[in-house]
């Protein structure tokens, strides 16, 4: 299911600042580097293009894609042991029920205060891509910010290397045409490669683990609360490293994805 579009500024800012290091990138680095017109210019020109394409395909569906909703007729089966649905929220024993909502939670669902509805395995909500990440985009929001680290650290390197060629051939005066656009640059560029990097190595933490932000957070204190009670944990969920991965970043059968992954 696809959302409606509505206006949000941290988007606005994002879809400026691709547009903004694109257009440095093929225009002025690879152009004052190798040349547009050259083999080598064409290639990297291509090959950043590809990049870029697929960063921005990426991050369209994240922003557009429904991250899940709870079927209004979800009921949990208390009857069947097998099905992890007998998750506890509080000490009461009671079963996962939202009250906003009014209707009962599958396990590894939370109620998002922005979305205004429950999200399933919601792993958080992002002001960049104005959505959650949840079940259904959590796909293609790994996918996006695995991109954009490549875009940024190649973006990067050809701004390194059209610096240098610029001094190696003491082309200052046309240089300094182009200062401003380099300071830019290089002002979105290294500090956006250092955080999407550690953004990407979390997630792929997360996923190896087969957990989301929130029960990352939940486990810390529920791993606490073990130690305390002489007793070991282990998150519910996790199927050992790559039968994580498959389950997280491959599609399977829909009730697995529902209540496993």
């Amino acid at each position: 299911m696809k959302r409606g579009f509505s206006f949000s500024l941290p988007v606005t800012v994002v879809v400026s600042a691709i547009a903004f290091i694109y257009f440095c990138t093929v225009f002025i680095f690879i152009d004052r580097w190798f040349g547009l017109i050259t083999s080598a210019g064409i290639m990297n020109a291509v090959a950043f293009t590809g990049v870029a394409f697929m960063c921005v395909s990426n991050y369209g569906f994240a922003i557009f894609a429904d991250p899940g909703r709870v079927p209004s007729s979800f009921m949990p089966d208390i009857e069947d042991s097998k099905v992890p649905i007998h998750e506890i929220k509080r000490k009461g024993g009671d079963l996962r029920y939202c009250q906003k909502c009014s209707h009962f939670k599958p396990p590894r669902a939370h109620h998002c205060r922005v979305c205004k509805r429950c999200i399933l395995r919601m792993d958080h909500h992002c002001i960049w891509i104005n959505n959650c990440v949840g079940h259904t985009n959590y796909k293609v929001f790994f996918i996006f910010v695995l991109y954009a680290v490549i875009a940024c650290i190649y973006s990067l390197v050809l701004l390194v290397g059209s610096l240098t060629n610029d001094s190696q051939n003491d082309e200052q005066q046309s240089a300094d045409s182009y200062r401003i656009a380099y300071v830019i640059s290089g002002l979105l560029l290294v500090p956006l490669s250092v955080a999407l990097s550690v953004l990407l190595g979390w997630h792929v933490y997360l996923i190896l683990q087969n957990k989301t932000t929130i029960e990352y957070h939940e486990g810390v204190r529920a791993m606490w609360l073990a130690e305390k009670g002489g007793n070991v944990y282990k998150h519910p969920y996790d199927l050992g490293a790559y039968e994580n991965i498959t389950t997280v970043i491959t599609s399977n059968e829909t009730a697995r994805l529902l209540f496993l992954c």
